[in-house]
């Protein structure tokens, strides 16, 4: 019982340890005009508008960029994490 223990507080440090790692990622999409970034925590950290941009074409442009920037950030992530050694036991 204690080693199942020990092995939980191990991966809940190892999962801080990737999380701080993550949080230092910066992921940047620019498509038509708007600039979103996040970090590797996948959080919205900066967007840019082109002001010159019809609020019609602004919202699918946001969305697009938006989805793109989640993907490519989910990908960061899983590459570092596995640069990381990934999490020990589970697999």
């Amino acid at each position: 019982m204690f080693n199942k223990l020990k092995h939980l507080k191990d991966l809940r440090n190892t999962a801080k340890q990737m999380q701080n790692a993550l949080s230092g990622e910066s992921i940047t999409i620019e498509k038509n005009g708007v600039t979103v970034t996040m970090n590797g925590n996948m959080e919205v950290t900066q967007i840019i508008i082109n002001e010159n941009l019809r609020k019609e074409s602004l919202e699918d442009i946001i969305k697009t960029c938006t989805n793109d920037a989640i993907k490519k950030t989910q990908r960061v992530m899983a590459q570092k994490m596995q640069e990381m050694g990934g999490f020990p036991g589970l697999g």
